[in-house]
């Protein structure tokens, strides 16, 4: 009786290995964090203006607090900067889907989004964005 025990023991631990390898990984985590490729100008201060430069963030965010200190610079007589901090107008973020921060884009008068990015972005970058979105010919590259 005891061989048949462990025989029956043996078979299963052998058919419980050939599954266990058998098994394939998991799939790789995707993440879903995208940029609005369209925002209401009525939704921000200062519609007017020909250019918005939205950068959502949390007060949480280091990296939120360089983007933002970065923006705020480029407000001019043309481009409206927007500061949205999740705490404070978490509407906006659940209305633009935004699941990441820093997002910064900048739209046009009509809020069509031309330059989006997720993450912290150098000023260089910031400063090019804008230049290369209000004078498209000034880079061959697309904004």
């Amino acid at each position: 009786m005891q061989k048949i025990i462990a025989s029956l023991i043996l078979i299963f631990a052998a058919s419980l290995s050939f599954f266990v390898r058998r098994r394939k990984p998991d799939a790789p985590s995707q993440t879903s964090h995208t940029v609005p490729q369209q925002l209401s100008r009525e939704d921000f201060l200062s519609a007017d203006k020909p250019w918005l430069l939205a950068v959502f963030t949390s007060s949480t965010c280091d990296a939120c607090q360089d983007v933002a200190t970065k923006a705020k610079v480029l407000a001019s007589q043309d481009v409206a900067v927007q500061i949205i901090d999740f705490q404070e107008m978490s509407d906006l973020h659940e209305r633009y889907s935004i699941d990441a921060v820093p997002t910064t884009v900048i739209a046009d008068n009509r809020g069509v989004v031309h330059y989006g990015v997720l993450g912290p972005v150098t000023a260089t970058d910031l400063w090019a964005a804008m230049a290369r979105c209000r004078d498209p010919k000034s880079s061959t590259e697309l904004c």
